[in-house]
């Protein structure tokens, strides 16, 4: 098991700014701590193995450490609310309850936490309605006779008399069914009073006596209210009627809009007080809620029908931990991966005591100071980084080994993040409740975004994947003396164009998947300008992700129509409430990623790499310089990803989907196995000849091509191709190859558009 973990508050940090680590030490009272350069983050005995560079800082040497915690799952507070226990109260909302075997949900509560005393109304196991006075640890109970079902909308009015100790319950599913009972009214008395305390009110989570907030409700809410007195079920019909009933304004405690102000962390009351409420660990917006009728698909235009909040009770946006070590980096550290090395002792069978917080250190981001820069720089692919933060599918999924073709291992951080779901899942993992993660956020414990870790996705030998397979490439380059800069998906978007404008050539890591479309649209603007893109990876330009306005870190994906989906978001919320996006493929909104990088995704496999045969166009005097010194006729069939250059995930030209007409098909993979899967996206019938061992579109095409301002995009189409790199000392033709791309792309020379 894993004894110390930790995260940075940014992944990128510009020289002179401070970053800050927070770490949880699991045993002792301190840690070690220094700042390292990562080069070399695999530690496969058959590759160069581990390699840091120490780079001398404040951060040297011994920290206080002690447990930090993580307080997950979402929920609404509203501050400054009018004490409930002092008149009779009726609460409405529509519900659609996703985890019924859960007990002690709360939907609303006043709660003081110290004394023990408010009024709580939730669901307990079997999704009945329950309602709690308590009165300084004094505790009365009552339970509805009837649950409702899982991911059915009810019409649920609560009304309370607290002087009087009576409750009344009337539930009523919107649809109804034959032989089911799921309806219920019912009126209750408490044997305690509650006191009249001034407190918050919450929705979906309950205060604690240690400053958390627990007892979550996993599903959505729509419309809540509060209304003065005592109402029936007719007030509710009163409430959802469009337009609304004038005369319950003066009886308005607060109602709730939920349809409103979706992209912000505001719960809008549109009652006359404004009793505002703001949401917490990022519950899911732009849901359709319980009038959605299939006529909109889109939140930005019809809102009234998404008015439902999802929350879940493991959401979490920041863990929230207090920092631990701050490090102001240095105005003269080269740009590059990095990583803050803690630990806490010797690591052993038993326990993992160290970790590697990873980061990037970027250029200046004043562009005035940026002088004398490298001409090169690397895109860290942090969306992807992000998106599969804490991907826990192979532990949570029936037939892992299966899909893999061998044995599933698990580590201390595998083994961690089964025992902590609280770190949030990545956007493969599914909720408690079934439901998709829709949101990531790099402000927790990444177990799988550090030098070290294995991945079960990275095929046979160097079980890496995402950012550890990228250290090849930065070993490599390390190793070929190549000066780079590092700038982050973040970075792009948050600047656009003008960050890439300093740059002859941009290379990708191995897997850059994720985009959002300011990104989208500075890198093709800046290709379309003459940029060199040195592709190297598969599976680039996939999905489409939003950035919140307000939330620095986090992303959103909607899983819409097609594509490789561990989960499929519901019908009607493929839109991004971050941003009003339609989410998905960026295929599916006419931007496939052979517009972007000249070659898109045909299939996935993690048994075992293959190689690529020369093909004719490697031939083309276009290429020469491609192949110069390289004659072999099979590239690649070495490797420490799978044993071969072409594996994992395989990308290749589709003129139909945008790749150029001028592209050159300089090689294609072959053999792979029947474990090589076609991507769905590229069939309608089901195929019987999936696998890469029967059909001939399995394939990686290393592909190169000119641009018509003069610059050049080179493909290797396949993730594991930089776990290649370093085989025989780095003297191999994987590794030539690239060599030849570098050199020819840093060349101002422009390429020739064929247009003389």
């Amino acid at each position: 098991m894993l004894k110390i973990v930790g995260y940075p508050d940014r992944l990128s940090v510009a020289p002179g700014e401070t970053i800050d680590f927070k770490v949880s030490v699991d045993e002792g009272d301190s840690f070690d701590a220094r700042i390292v350069r990562v080069v070399h983050g695999d530690c496969n005995p058959e590759g160069p193995g581990l390699k840091f560079v120490h780079i001398p800082t404040d951060a040297d040497g011994s920290h206080p450490g002690k447990v930090q915690r993580i307080d997950a799952g979402s929920f609404m507070r509203v501050e400054r609310f009018p004490a409930l226990a002092a008149a009779p109260f009726t609460f409405v909302t529509m519900l659609w309850p996703t985890l019924l075997k859960r007990d002690d949900q709360t939907l609303l509560c006043q709660w003081d936490p110290e004394t023990e005393s408010g009024i709580w109304i939730g669901l307990a196991a079997g999704g009945r309605i329950s309602v709690t006075f308590a009165d300084n640890g004094k505790v009365s109970t009552v339970i509805a006779d009837r649950g409702m079902l899982e991911r059915e909308w009810y019409s649920l009015v609560v009304g309370v008399d607290p002087g009087a100790r009576r409750v009344t319950i009337d539930q009523k599913p919107l649809v109804p069914y034959a032989q089911v009972e799921d309806t219920f009214v019912g009126s209750f008395d408490l044997d305690v009073a509650p006191p009249v305390i001034e407190a918050p009110l919450f929705l979906a989570g309950c205060p604690g006596a240690d400053g958390t907030v627990g007892r979550h409700y996993d599903g959505k809410i729509d419309g809540p209210a509060l209304l003065s007195g005592l109402h029936g079920r007719a007030v509710h019909d009163a409430l959802l009627r469009t337009p609304g009933d004038q005369t319950l304004g003066t009886d308005i405690i607060a109602r709730w809009d939920f349809s409103r102000d979706i992209r912000s962390l505001q719960g809008v009351d549109v009652g006359p007080l404004r009793h505002d409420g703001e949401f917490v660990n990022l519950p899911t917006r732009g849901m359709k809620g319980w009038n959605w009728t299939g006529e909109e698909h889109s939140w930005s235009k019809k809102p009234e029908h998404y008015g439902a909040v999802h929350f879940h009770s493991d959401d979490l946006y920041d863990a929230g931990w207090e920092t631990s070590v701050s490090v102001t980096i240095p105005d003269d550290l080269r740009s590059g991966p990095y990583a803050l090395h803690v630990s806490c002792g010797e690591s052993d069978r038993t326990a993992t005591r160290e970790d590697y917080l990873s980061f990037f250190v970027r250029p200046p981001r004043d562009p005035k100071a940026r002088v004398n820069r490298p001409k090169v720089a690397f895109l860290a692919p942090t969306c992807s980084y992000i998106a599969y933060a804490n991907h826990a599918e192979h532990i949570t999924a029936r037939g892992v080994e299966v899909l893999m073709n061998r044995m599933v291992n698990f580590g201390h951080s595998d083994l961690y993040m089964y025992e902590h779901p609280e770190l949030g899942g990545s956007l493969y993992d599914t909720h408690a409740d079934g439901s998709g993660v829709a949101y990531s956020s790099r402000l927790r414990p990444i177990l799988n975004f550090t030098a070290q870790y294995h991945s079960w996705l990275g095929g046979h030998g160097s079980a890496v994947y995402q950012y550890n397979a990228d250290t090849h490439f930065f070993d490599w380059l390390e190793h070929q003396g190549i000066d780079y800069d590092v700038i982050t998906d973040e970075d792009l978007h948050e600047e656009g164009l003008d960050l890439l404008s300093d740059y002859e050539v941009v290379m990708t890591g191995t897997h850059p998947e994720y985009h959002s479309t300011r990104m989208w649209d500075a890198m093709k603007a800046w290709i379309d300008r003459g940029g060199r893109l040195m592709y190297m990876g598969g599976n680039g330009w996939y999905w489409r992700v939003a950035f919140h306005d307000e939330l620095p870190g986090v992303l959103e994906l909607r899983r819409a129509e097609d594509g490789i989906r561990p989960w499929v978001a519901e019908p009607g919320e493929y839109f991004h409430s971050f941003n009003g996006e339609y989410g998905g493929l960026w295929r599916r909104i006419g931007r496939p990623p052979n517009v972007m990088a000249g070659v898109g995704f045909i299939a996935q496999g993690f048994d075992i790499s293959s190689y690529y045969r020369r093909a004719p166009d490697a031939d083309n005097p276009r290429a020469a310089f491609i192949f110069e010194g390289v004659p072999d006729e099979i590239i690649g069939d070495f490797g420490l990803v799978g044993g071969g250059a072409a594996g994992i995930e395989l990308d290749c030209i589709a003129r139909d989907l945008g790749s150029p007409p001028n592209m050159l098909r300089l090689a294609s993979s072959e053999g792979h196995s029947a474990l090589m899967l076609l991507v769905n996206e590229e069939f309608g019938p089901v195929p019987p000849n999936l696998g890469g061992d029967q059909n001939l579109r399995v394939r990686a095409d290393l592909a190169f091509g000119e641009t018509p301002a003069g610059g050049a995009i080179f493909a290797t189409a396949s993730i594991a191709w930089c776990g290649s790199l370093s085989h025989n000392g780095y003297d191999n033709n994987v590794s030539k190859i690239t060599a030849n791309v570098l050199k020819r792309f840093l060349d101002p020379e422009p390429f020739a558009t064929g247009d003389d």
